[in-house]
This record gives C-alpha cells, structure tokens and sequence, in this order.
C-alpha cells in the first residue's frame, strides 16, 4: 500500500522515481510502498443433512459453525479479512472477505442460525466455486463430515492456490456402533431406512471396518493433496485439537 513520496536516496529502485514530484521540485523523489500483512480467511461450512447428526448433545453443524464464531473472532483481533461459503449439493450462499467487528458480526450470525435449503453434499462444486470467485492467496477452512462424491481432483487444485485447512467432523456413533438388538438408521440426505441387528458381531465388526476404511481413503488424500486437517468429534472439547494444530503449524513456521 502506497505511504509517501520522499526525496531520492541512492540505492533506491529507479523504478519507483514519481516523475511528477519530481518535475515539480526538481529533485528526484520516489513513492514508498508497505506490505500489506492483513490475511485473507475464509471458511467453507458444510451444511448438508448428514452434518444435523449428533449422537452427543450437538450436532456436526452445530459444532463446526461454533468452531467459525471462534476462529472469526480471532481473525479481526489481527485485523484480518473475514469471509464464507455456505454449502450443500450446491453452493447456497456467499459473504464476501470483509473486515471490522460489524462485518464478523454478521458472518457469525449467518453461520450460526443457517437454515440450509439442500440435503445433499458436494464438496467438488464449492472448491470450483472458491476458486472462481477469490483470486488472492487465502487461509481457507473446510468444515465438513466429507461424506461426500468424489473431490480428489478440486481439493488438490485448490490446495495450490490456497493454504487449506480441513477441520473434519465426526461422531462416536459413525465409528462403531453400541452393543444391543435391533437398531433403525436413517440416510438423511438419501431418505432410505435400514434396520441393523446389533446382536451379531459380524455386522458390528463391518460396520467399524468400513469406518476405518473410509477415514484411510480420507486421510491418503489429505496428505496427497498437501491438505493440513484437524479432526473434531461431537461432543468433546474442540479447544484442544485446534489449539494442538495450531501449535504444531507455528512450529513447522
């Protein structure tokens, strides 16, 4: 950001010389710039119907724009921009990057009393969209379960562009399952029932499998991708893990 014109001193760029000053005074006088070290912070909330699950007091979507209020209030106290995209199946909003405690204000109040319109996820079509619409290096937080199609290709294009974050979502009860007879599960964002019978191990012992599985899969393309994450559960205290992370980062700074 342009400071001042002052005189010409030797060893200065003859490129930053301000040719009207200069014809004005007579002497050669050059324009100083200062770095502009405000960061750019957008979050990416995840607000499909599988993030209103919750088998410990809050839900996913609870727990992840709680996870938002916190990290917007400490951006503005560094007098960072703030901004977000609402998504679902679709991207449903966006708040534009903005700084000031007005502004925060706002952003927190939109996350935190969202009502979403879609059920599904796609977390491919909200990466295309960040990357069409903020065209500046930024700090970017996707808050999600990423329980969703396929994005490998979209999170390792955005991950070049943007220093991105994952803060993954999860539950106790998306893990394994409880000892007992018979339990019904609902697919939110597919609307299909299905009836487990908790009675027989086999099932039990599937169930974590493909759990494990999943966060494998999960977890490979995280690191293939360059893609830093922070796993949080429902819950339980997400102070901790955040705190750790970000610890871990200024470490490795």
């Amino acid at each position: 950001e342009f400071e001042e014109v002052r005189a010409y001193q030797p060893g200065d760029d003859v490129r930053s010389i301000d040719w009207n000053v200069t014809a004005r005074t007579g002497s050669p006088h050059v324009k100083r710039y200062v770095e502009e070290r405000e960061l750019l912070v957008l979050f990416l909330l995840d607000v499909s119907a599988s993030g209103r699950f919750g088998s410990a007091g809050a839900t996913k979507m609870e727990t992840a724009a709680e996870i938002c209020a916190l990290l917007a209030f400490s951006a503005i106290e560094n007098n960072d921009k703030v901004g977000a995209i609402i998504f679902s199946g679709d991207v449903e909003e966006y708040l534009p990057p903005d700084k000031g405690r007005k502004h925060v204000l706002h952003v927190v109040r939109k996350l935190l009393f969202y009502e979403p319109k879609g059920t599904k996820t796609d977390i491919g079509a909200a990466l295309r969209y960040l990357m069409r619409v903020v065209k500046r290096r930024a700090i970017v937080f996707v808050l999600s379960d990423f329980l969703a199609p396929d994005f490998s290709r979209e999170i390792a294009m955005a991950a070049k562009k943007f220093d991105l974050i994952a803060l993954k979502l999860g539950d106790e009860r998306e893990e394994r399952l409880p000892q007992g007879r018979l339990l019904r599960v609902w697919d939110q964002e597919e609307g299909a029932e299905r009836v487990i019978d908790l009675s027989r191990r086999r099932a039990r012992e599937a169930f974590s499998r493909m759990a494990s599985e999943r966060e494998e899969r999960l977890s490979a393309l995280f690191r293939r991708s360059g893609v830093d994450v922070v796993r949080i559960k429902t819950g339980e205290d997400y102070i901790k893990p955040l705190s750790v992370f970000f610890r871990a980062r200024a470490r490795r700074r």
